[in-house]
Order: structure tokens, then C-alpha cells, then sequence
């Protein structure tokens, strides 16, 4: 067994994870006397505080595991613009740590720290994730239309003013793929008169054209990102924190936002033909083994790495002399409550970890768009 599969050393990663995420929130509700005085204010110090605990995910991905994250670009302008504006981006949602590729690109890129995201809403519950988002003023969704609507268009109104170049990123499919969604969904698709797509559930219309309506004089454009893992690879959070390493591939397209279509119905249309090109895209790169342009892997940067350790020797050196002092006391109780805090964090990891996962993210998906067709 390597270094990278032993229990302790994943225990303390996810426990640096845990306790700095734990302090940062904490930061962040003090922050919120800021809110009402200076929101830009407000808004730049959270933006770092979400960095700070994002960027150690990021560092587990480019620098624990080694994963490498290429994108292929048919514009070599392209390069120029990202993280330079504000933009949305369209990823397709089809692995447990899709969303772990697009933070590294964005850490690369300079705007981790300010990454939006259309969430579900169970997520706002959900320790650290859930509450630092909460505070860095993402939108959370129901997932029923008539709830949501004035919820997202008040909370995207409100990042009009956002003073950091800042990634808004859209799962349009709604929810993770899997067989049985597809299947559902492209009975969907046939009950619409809609084309079928192999490798993409039917995008939802609602969340894009109304962010797009939102954000059109914010925003500068869009950008489609097109996933996929070299060999067949499906690589999980837990291969990542047990230090596998992979190689992702990501076509990436930019679209300026006054291409696409004001009306909503047509930008609804838009964002099918996208999703239409986007599974050629995977058709292509199934066939051929790449996305088709020019690949480029971005520059890792040193931060991610520099923070981690950062809370490595702000968190543990007090903690091994509190451990120490509490052996070297040879109290039974405290020795237990010792044991018993290991054990709450070693379960505080394995429930974050799990929310990633494939098989436990829970959707209504299937009953909805069955009872669609009944």
C-alpha cells in the first residue's frame, strides 16, 4: 500500500478540509456586518475565503493525484479571454468529478474564488459546501419552475454588480447522467418532436434562457465545455483523494453573448442545437480519441498548494500538541473523546465525499418526466 492509500494521510487531508472549511465559515458570518456597509467589500474578502477552501480540492486534483486537465481550442482567441470576463459556462454532467475539472480550469484561470453555479437546494444543508456557497451569493434551485423562478431572477439580478471576473457554471441536463435518465429523457425528446441525443440528457431551457436574460449586459459570453476521461476512465472524488491520477480532455467554445438569441424561444432552440453539437463532439472524440482544435494545458499554479499547507501548519501543530498532551496525560476519558473526535472526522469526510457520488445524488428526474408522458 503507497503513501497516498493510507487511511491516516487521507484522514488529515480531509481533516485540514473539514476544520478550515469550519473556520472560514465562520469568517464568512462575520463578514455579513459588511453587507449592508460596503457589499463590494463584502463580496471581495468572501470571494477569497471560498478560494481558500475550494482551492484545496483543486490542489488534491493537479497536485495529490496528478490529473491533467487538457482543453482543445477551435480559436486560439479564446485563450486570450478566459478569466479576463464574466462569462457562463455549459458543462455536460456526466461524472462524479466533472465539476472538480471545471474548478481547476477556473483556478488556472483566476476566478475560483468568484465561481457561480446554479445548485439544488439540498446542497444549502450540506456542511462547508452548502454554507460557503450561501455566502458567496449562489442561486439555489428546487427544481420546480413556478418556486424557483422569482428566486433565481432575484438572485441573479443581483450579481449584476459583481466586482469579480467571475464563472457562472449551468449543468443544463438538469442532473447527473445516467442510463435510466437518458432513457426517460429521450422519451422526452420523442414526445416533443425533439432530436434524440447518445451521450447528453435534454437540456432544461428555463435555468439557461432566464440567466441569459439576466446576465446579457453583464456577461460577456458563453463558453461550452464538452468532458471526457482518456481510455474510458469514470474516476471518482475518493480515486482523487486516494491519489489516482487521470487525464481529462475538455473542448472548449466561446460564444459571444450577443450571438444568442434575446427571444426565448429561440434561445431555447439555441441551446438544443448546442447540446446537438455538443454529442458530435463526443461522437468525434469517442471515434478519434480527441476533441477536435488545438490543445493547450494551462500553467498550475503554485496557490493551491501554498494555501493547503497554509491550514497544514496553522491547524495540525496545535492539534498534535493537543493529541500528545492528552496520551501524555493518560486520562481514559480524554483519551476517548480524542478517539471519539478522529472518528466524527473521519465520518465528516466520507459524507462529503459521498455527496459527489454517482449512485447516492438523488434526483426526481425519472418520476417527473414520467408522469410527462402519462
Amino acid at each position: 500500500m503507497g503513501l497516498k492509500d493510507s487511511f491516516i494521510i487521507q484522514l488529515v487531508v480531509g481533516l485540514v478540509f473539514v476544520v478550515s472549511g469550519l473556520a472560514i465559515n465562520l469568517i464568512q458570518l462575520v463578514t455579513c456586518v459588511l453587507w449592508p456597509i460596503n457589499r463590494q467589500l463584502y463580496r471581495r474578502i468572501n470571494t477569497r475565503l471560498s478560494y481558500s477552501l475550494w482551492s484545496q480540492l483543486v490542489m488534491l486534483l493537479e497536485w495529490w493525484s496528478g490529473t491533467e486537465c487538457t482543453l482543445f481550442l477551435e480559436q486560439s482567441s479564446t485563450l486570450e479571454k478566459l478569466g479576463k470576463e464574466h462569462a457562463i459556462i455549459i458543462l455536460n454532467h456526466s461524472y462524479e468529478i466533472d465539476f472538480l475539472c471545471g474548478w481547476n480550469v477556473a483556478e488556472r484561470f483566476g476566478v475560483l474564488g468568484a465561481s457561480k453555479v446554479l445548485a439544488k437546494h439540498e446542497l444549502l444543508k450540506v456542511p462547508l459546501i452548502g454554507w460557503t456557497w450561501y455566502f458567496l451569493e449562489v442561486v439555489f434551485c428546487k427544481r420546480k419552475w413556478e418556486e424557483d423562478k422569482k428566486t433565481v431572477t432575484n438572485g441573479l439580478n443581483q450579481l449584476k454588480d459583481y466586482p469579480e471576473n467571475m464563472w457562472v457554471l449551468l449543468y443544463c441536463e438538469g442532473t447527473r447522467f445516467t442510463k435510466k435518465k437518458h432513457q426517460i429523457s429521450m422519451e422526452v425528446a420523442d414526445s416533443k418532436g425533439l432530436p434524440r441525443l447518445k451521450y447528453h440528457l435534454l437540456p432544461r431551457t428555463k435555468g439557461f434562457t432566464t440567466t441569459i436574460h439576466c446576465l446579457r449586459d453583464t456577461v460577456s459570453a458563453v463558453y461550452d465545455v464538452t468532458l471526457n476521461f482518456r481510455d474510458g476512465q469514470t474516476p471518482t472524488l475518493l480515486d482523487i483523494v486516494k491519489g489516482r491520477k487521470y487525464k481529462a480532455d475538455m473542448s472548449l467554445r466561446r460564444f459571444p453573448v450577443d450571438q444568442i438569441p434575446e427571444d426565448e424561444k429561440e434561445c431555447a432552440n439555441w441551446l438544443h442545437r448546442l447540446y446537438q453539437e455538443k454529442d458530435a463532439l463526443q461522437e468525434q472524440y469517442y471515434t478519434t480519441g480527441r476533441f477536435p482544435g488545438n490543445p493547450v494545458i494551462p500553467a498550475r499554479r503554485p496557490w493551491t498548494l501554498l494555501n493547503f499547507f497554509f491550514w497544514v501548519v496553522i491547524l495540525f501543530y496545535p492539534l498534535i500538541q493537543l493529541a500528545v498532551s492528552v496520551v501524555a496525560s493518560g486520562n481514559q476519558l480524554l483519551i476517548l473523546g480524542l478517539l471519539l473526535l478522529l472518528v466524527v472526522g473521519s465520518v465528516a469526510v466520507k459524507r462529503l465525499i459521498s455527496v459527489s457520488e454517482v449512485q447516492k445524488t438523488g434526483s426526481s428526474y425519472g418520476v417527473e418526466e414520467s408522469k410527462k408522458l402519462t
